[in-house]
């Protein structure tokens, strides 16, 4: 495609030829997707990756890249909470390859995207006018630029001095995403000052925190943070927030919200929407829009109450950074003052292009659908006699165990070959979770591709594959 030191096209007529049959490619896989379940990988897929082999560019990936996803863009992908793409982000790919943005800051078109695609998420969470937001990669990204804001809340010179001596500590409900862990060690809290909250019907007890509390302060501890849970990862449980909203402000805590996919209940219908009640009182939010919002990767968003409070745990302009009352080195404020990076790609551009192209309507009644859907799994489950749940099903995650008559250990063997083996068939994608004693199967649908035909099919063949003598 190129010639010498010249990276663009020498025929550009050849180079759209070549695009356009890439494009036509791409439309093939989104239009069959229920014909290209997961496979596994084959053997020799690594050595047709080595660098250097060119040849027909577009042949190759329609060969060796299209039939080799994660099986996530499938209607019967449920075994982690991954989102299923949507064509729209085929039309915000093409557009963002071109324009080639650097969202760190500056003046031009991006950043105002991303302030749209902020301010309209800050709304749906019932977030006061004035908050604060980055998009990140993703809730783990998220919840380290959260919690880096509260600890410089809780010691205004951190940033300069360090923590030094100084005990912070940090509480959670048990079973709280290990995003969390991963922030404190991150930012030098460090993981032994996470408590780990008892859980009551799913939620953290409330005079087990007071008292965890209490118990730090008197042995010199500096209690600074409470992370709320809005759909946990195994069972899609959601903390009682406005409680925690509470117990935050009656102990002078900064309270996060773990919302990777649960905060976006806020725009389902009850009753799913009232689980993430008081999520609008929280400090902070992390969440994905590559999940329940269903973009493509990579893309989430932190939002924080207090935008001083966003911009003092970042905000650093070297002079090679200075702004200006206009051109291009205008535009305030910069991303790059309040978080990570300073490189940044338009991850507003999939979010933007999504919600113009369908309409908030549309991903409402999508997140409701899924919800709806894990019910219809649930209920499938307890038709079977020898199944049974692992738990009730509250929002849109369902663990069950395929034969509740065997001893603990042979369910888990079972439940896990059975995962296994409708993964390598293409009939479905479960994930495996321990409830109690027992590994049981799971599925996370947050997928806008699947229908009531596609649970009861699945929940089948997980009933005929247990009652075989072996799989």
């Amino acid at each position: 495609m190129t010639k010498g030191n010249d990276l663009d096209p020498q025929d550009w007529a050849a180079f759209r030829a070549a695009a356009h049959r890439m494009l036509e490619a791409s439309l093939d896989q989104l239009q069959e997707v229920r014909d290209r379940p997961w496979q596994p990988v084959p053997d020799d897929l690594p050595e047709r990756y080595l660098i250097g082999q060119g040849g027909d560019l577009v042949g190759r990936i329609e060969r060796d890249v299209l039939p080799h996803h994660g099986g996530n863009i499938h209607p019967r992908f449920w075994g982690w909470v991954q989102g299923s793409g949507l064509a729209s982000d085929l039309i915000a790919g093409m557009a963002g390859a071109v324009i080639n943005a650097n969202v760190g800051g500056r003046d031009h078109g991006a950043v105002y995207m991303e302030r749209a695609v902020i301010d309209w998420t800050r709304g749906k969470m019932g977030m006061p006018e004035g908050a604060s937001g980055v998009l990140t990669t993703g809730t783990s990204q998220a919840t380290v630029i959260a919690f880096q804001a509260a600890r410089v809340r809780a010691l205004p010179d951190v940033r300069k001095t360090g923590q030094g001596a100084v005990q912070l500590t940090a509480y959670a409900g048990v079973g709280v995403h290990n995003a969390t862990r991963k922030a404190l060690e991150l930012i030098g809290v460090g993981a032994d000052n996470l408590r780990q909250v008892p859980l009551i019907n799913g939620q953290m007890d409330a005079e087990a925190l007071s008292r965890m509390i209490a118990a730090d302060r008197a042995s010199g501890g500096v209690p600074f943070l409470l992370v709320g849970t809005a759909g946990s990862v195994d069972l899609g449980l959601f903390d009682d927030l406005n409680a925690l909203a509470d117990l935050a402000a009656d102990h002078g805590l900064w309270l996060h919200v773990d919302g990777a996919f649960g905060a976006w209940t806020r725009i389902a219908d009850d009753p799913w929407r009232a689980l993430s009640d008081g999520i609008n009182r929280a400090d902070s939010i992390a969440l994905d829009f590559h999940k329940w919002m269903y973009v493509g990767y990579d893309c989430g968003l932190v939002l924080i109450a207090d935008e001083a409070a966003h911009r003092a745990a970042f905000a650093a302009r070297p002079a090679y950074l200075e702004g200006a009352e206009s051109g291009l080195a205008g535009g305030d404020p910069w991303y790059c003052d309040y978080g990570i990076d300073l490189s940044r790609g338009n991850r507003a551009l999939k979010v933007w292009c999504a919600l113009e192209a369908y309409g908030e309507a549309a991903f409402a009644a999508a997140i409701t659908g899924n919800c709806a859907l894990a019910r219809v799994m649930g209920e499938e489950v307890q038709r079977h006699p020898n199944m049974a749940l692992g738990a009730d099903v509250v929002s849109n995650i369902c663990v069950f165990t395929a034969r509740v008559d065997l001893l603990p250990e042979e369910q888990s063997q079972l439940n896990s070959r059975i995962a296994r083996r409708l993964q390598e068939t293409g009939e479905a994608v479960f994930s495996t979770t321990r409830v109690g004693a027992v590994t049981m199967l799971r599925a996370a649908i947050t997928n806008h591709r699947t229908r009531q035909e596609d649970i009861v099919a699945a929940v089948d063949a997980v009933a005929r594959m247990a009652a075989l003598p072996s799989i």
